[in-house]
């Protein structure tokens, strides 16, 4: 069985790893797109709904150590 723990109300821990919720409206821009070209850009392709929120996989980036 999995184990879903909620770190704040839009944060999850499910397995080990941390998953960002998002409202409909507020969607990443890389949301649904596979690979941009112009921009050299990946997209997001896979996500979950859970609660009225959709839920990415949460990678904070490098900069936000520094």
């Amino acid at each position: 069985m999995q184990e879903i723990k909620f770190i704040n109300s839009t944060t999850i821990k499910l397995n080990g790893q941390d998953y960002k919720g998002y409202p409909v409206g507020e969607l990443p821009k890389r949301f649904a797109f596979i690979y941009d070209e112009d921009k050299d850009q990946e997209g997001i392709t896979e996500w979950f709904n859970f609660k009225g929120l959709t839920f990415v996989e949460y990678n904070p980036s490098i900069w936000s150590y520094v």
